[in-house]
């Protein structure tokens, strides 16, 4: 039971930041707006903001990349007979049903908002491309690692089709004013569509 209250206060403090941040970049911008600024508005002090944020651009970013080695170890372990795109698709859903369970719970409300300040604040957009790009990166190059002979532009096509496709379903759901349980169900549709072309990629031919 302590243990429970410790960690719902935890997610209480953490959404009363993530509010007052959203709230404070959509009323004065997002380089306007101060960590301190923020802190203020959550009713915590600086310090506390830094034990759950690095920076206040962390606010809507710090789920990118959360527990990525659960990605990187699925495809690391790929089964015999394993096409690449049947390695992906099996990855993505073993992160999900991983993550989905820890992910911090976000009201219908706050996902439109922080959705429209990371498209609409060139700060934040540059930031959110540069994770992602670091991320589909580091999944094409564990890719190439369990299919040493597949064509790296192959690779990459294949990732940023399948992230492609999670991304703007998961964006449509946001806009649509969807609930986070619907997001994830729309994330899994995404992934779904994409593999009708990743299954079209054949496991390489290996050396012995």
């Amino acid at each position: 039971m302590q243990e429970s209250r410790r960690e719902r206060k935890k997610r209480e403090t953490r959404r009363r930041i993530v509010l007052a941040a959203i709230k404070l970049f959509e009323e004065q911008g997002y380089e306007r707006t101060t960590v301190a600024q923020i802190a203020a508005a959550a009713d915590v002090d600086p310090k506390t903001f830094f034990n759950y944020f690095r920076t206040k651009d962390d606010v809507l970013f710090v789920d990118i990349g959360q527990d990525v080695d659960v990605l990187l170890g699925a495809i690391a372990r790929r089964r015999p007979h394993e096409s690449p795109g049947e390695v992906l698709a099996r990855a993505f859903q073993e992160y999900a049903a991983h993550r989905r369970p820890k992910a911090p719970l976000r009201e219908p409300e706050e996902l439109p908002a922080a959705a429209r300040l990371a498209l609409t604040t060139p700060a934040l957009q540059a930031k959110g491309l540069y994770l992602l790009q670091d991320l589909q990166q580091r999944v094409a190059g564990e890719l190439l690692k369990a299919f040493p002979g597949l064509d790296p532009i192959t690779a990459a096509a294949m990732i940023g089709s399948v992230m492609g496709a999670i991304q703007q379903a998961s964006l449509t759901s946001v806009r649509l004013g969807r609930s986070q349980d619907e997001l994830w169900e729309a994330a899994g549709q995404g992934l779904g569509l994409a593999m009708h072309g990743l299954l079209s990629v054949r496991r390489p031919t290996e050396s012995p």
